[in-house]
Order: C-alpha cells, then structure tokens, then sequence
C-alpha cells in the first residue's frame, strides 16, 4: 500500500472514469486512488467494481447513498484516508480537468515542507485552456475577491487539485466544514492557513472537461461569495 492517496469524488463520470483511474494509477511515485461516488445513476460504480480486481489493492470504492456536495464526499475521503493511515492526501477531478502528471509535483511540494500544495492556474499568470472567457473572469476575480476580503496569500484560492499532509486534516474539524463547492475549496485552504500550516501552491495549466457536463450552479457561486465573509467574520470573532 502507498502512503500516497488520491481522492476523486464523482457523479455520472462514466465517460471518464476508466481513462482517469488508469491515468492516476499509472503516475509516477505511486499513488493509489479512492473513488467516493454518490450513488451514479449512469453507473460509474459498476465500471470502479470492475476494475478494481486488476489494480491489486490500490484502487478502493466509496459508495454514498447521498449525493449532498463536492465538499461532503472530499470530507468523507478524508476520514477514509485517515482510518486508513494514508500520510499524503490529494483532491482531483475525474474529467481529467486536472494532469495526474501533475500529482508528482504537487506531492514533491508537500514533501519539501508544504503542509498545503495547491495546483495553481494563477500564481504564474492565467493558465487555463478551453474555458470560455466568462468563466475565466469569474474564477480568477473570485480569487482575487477571497484575497482581499480574508488575506489569504493564495491567488487560485477556488483550486479544486490539492493535496495535503495528514495532519493538517488531523487538525480540522472535518464535521464543521460547512461548503460544498467553491466555497469548500476556500474554507479548506483558509480553515487551514489560520492554524498556521504552510500553504504552497504549484503552477499547473487547468484543461476544461471535454466529456460530461459541468456541475457548476448559482447556488454554489452565491455559497462561495457570501461563504468567503462568513469565514473573515468568523474568525475575527473567534468562532471559526
């Protein structure tokens, strides 16, 4: 067994589900991957059942019967991990979105001293492909909103490819993580930087889903604006 785990959620994925597990299973340093699916009508479980013979232990299925959130099964992966002793701990998106190349990099970071690697589409100018222009904008002031209203030192502060030693989820109050989609993304990173843990973010070139369709919605986008001034208000009074 790795000490090395890689976490991705999904919900009707079975265009990409296949592709992306190989992808993962096959990056350098191996890393073993944990599907945490919310019961997929188009049955992307079936497809991970199967698979998992020919992957000798290192390909392992969560199924939940809810399907409440991104941040919900991300917490749900993280108490797996942890049950099951796993150091490094790792985010990514089944629609290939996310480079498993790039998970050598991002564990090489954490590794070197980061407590917190962040795959960045913006510490090095704007890095995303085949994004439409109104999506771009809205991701990339969305960071620079987080940076302004909570001094988070993170310029992809909606990062979704992530990876974290243990024992900064160790330290977390996992049951009092409240987001769900981009406003889970920030209150890990922010939740994390208060404690004083090292973030780090490493560049990364971001690759809009060709298969499937996005899952973004207004609910998550107002979660992730009105969430960040929860979070500044919260801390400032102590109840974070």
């Amino acid at each position: 067994m790795s000490d090395k785990l890689v976490i991705i959620p999904t919900y009707n994925e079975k265009e990409n589900i296949e592709a992306i597990i190989h992808a993962a299973l096959s990056a350098e340093k191996m890393f073993d991957v944990l599907i945490v699916d919310d019961s997929s009508p188009d049955g992307t479980n079936e497809i991970v059942k199967r698979l998992i013979p020919a992957y000798n232990g290192r390909l392992h299925l969560e199924i939940r019967t809810e399907k409440d959130g991104l941040g919900r099964a991300y917490v749900h992966g993280f108490k797996w991990a942890l049950a099951n002793n796993y150091e490094y701990i790792f985010e990514m998106d089944a629609d290939f979105s996310h480079n498993p190349n790039d998970l050598p990099r991002l564990h090489q970071a954490l590794v070197d001293g980061a407590d917190l690697a962040i795959g960045s589409r913006y510490c090095n100018g704007v890095n995303v492909v085949n994004w439409p222009m109104n999506r771009v904008l809205l991701s990339y002031f969305a960071s620079k909103y987080v940076r302004i209203i909570t001094n988070l030192p993170v310029h992809d502060a909606t990062a979704g490819f992530v990876g974290y030693r243990a024992s900064v989820l160790k330290s977390l109050d996992l049951d009092k993580i409240k987001f769900k989609g981009y406003g889970f993304q920030i209150e890990m990173k922010y939740k994390t930087w208060i404690k004083k843990f090292k973030l780090k973010e490493v560049p990364i070139i971001f690759t809009d889903r060709t298969l499937g369709e996005s899952k973004i919605s207004s609910d998550i986008i107002g979660e992730a604006v009105f969430g960040v001034i929860s979070l500044r208000l919260r801390n400032i009074f102590g109840k974070l």
